[in-house]
């Protein structure tokens, strides 16, 4: 996530649908603190290893994911760990359902392997908001992400965050 006011590019194609899976998506949150290969990921997200393969070769392909140096693994075999970039942080994306509701599905899934005492807040309620409250809160949301990304790598607790404010029908 990059602060408000800095200019984000747009995600081409490619890198829009690269993140529009919500598998992918939690592999580039495994990566994001340590190196890890496809057999670790696979292992961690209970998948099958030919899977994650597809999925980390899509995210290497689109520079979500970047091959570090190989090391020898298990009996010796050669493996390749794979870290986030980050390039996400940096890219602006068009409203997409799809993509948004990968965010949600990835989300859901972390809250579920981490298990009920793992959340440290959680809040759905629904407001009717004159345009200007909106804007406010908007605003204020903004620099809460701002400060949260400001503080990244401050202290050892890895922390998810999702935040949504949609339009309700």
């Amino acid at each position: 996530m990059t602060t408000p006011g800095t200019r984000r590019r747009p995600a081409t194609r490619a890198e829009a649908r690269a993140l529009a899976h919500p598998l992918r998506l939690r592999i580039l949150r495994l990566c994001l603190d340590e190196a890890l290969t496809n057999r670790e990921l696979a292992e961690r997200l209970g998948e099958q290893p030919a899977t994650v393969l597809y999925h980390v070769r899509t995210l290497v392909r689109t520079d979500f994911l970047r091959r570090e140096e190989e090391r020898r693994g298990r009996r010796g075999s050669r493996e390749i760990p794979y870290r986030s970039t980050k390039k996400s942080w940096s890219l602006s994306f068009e409203a997409d359902t799809t993509g948004h509701l990968a965010m949600v599905d990835a989300t859901r899934s972390e809250l579920i392997e981490a298990g009920p005492e793992a959340v440290l807040d959680l809040v759905r309620m629904a407001v009717r908001l004159d345009p200007a409250v909106l804007a406010r809160l908007e605003r204020r949301i903004k620099r809460l992400v701002a400060d949260a990304d400001a503080a990244d790598g401050s202290g050892d607790e890895s922390i998810g965050i999702l935040i949504a404010v949609h339009r309700r029908r």
